[in-house]
């Protein structure tokens, strides 16, 4: 893929994407000049201006892969080295959290319960977005109507 087509897909990326509502009390004080997504850390806003410049990306020299960061390239990498492979069923993750989490699809454990309905999941993520649905929390808006969504 050239770098050109990055930059495009990049940029559908941004027009498409739904962004995330402010819903902590952590301040953040550092925002984007051209999106105004506002973080906590200089750093993590840096890594995200990335993405509008189209710059500065990391290709997987396995599969070709782009990354905004050589963290997230090298972290990918774990996939093709099988670092993190499933005993039971050969699949390769990029992260120990990642393959702990793959490991409980076999199990069928699901160690995080919603204190509202019982319902169990196997990550938390997957219990913090069901936990939308008790609370109504809508986080995540559309740039370009306003409406807003409990998942992105």
């Amino acid at each position: 893929m050239h770098v050109i087509q990055v930059k495009l897909l990049l940029k559908l990326r941004l027009i498409l994407r739904v962004t995330e509502h402010l819903h902590s009390d952590k301040p953040r004080p550092y925002a984007c000049t051209v999106c105004d997504k506002r973080f906590t850390q200089k750093g993590h806003m840096n890594q995200h201006k990335l993405i509008h410049k189209g710059e500065k990306l990391y290709s997987c020299n396995e599969c070709g892969k782009y990354f905004l960061t050589k963290y997230k390239v090298n972290r990918h990498k774990n996939i093709h080295t099988s670092r993190y492979k499933c005993k039971e069923c050969g699949k390769c993750c990029d992260t120990s959290q990642n393959l702990a989490a793959h490991r409980r699809s076999h199990s069928g454990e699901k160690p995080f319960e919603c204190d509202v309905c019982s319902k169990q999941f196997t990550m938390s993520h997957y219990l913090a977005r069901h936990s939308r649905i008790h609370s109504g929390e809508k986080p995540y808006k559309c740039h370009v109507c306003g409406k807003a969504f409990s998942q992105a």
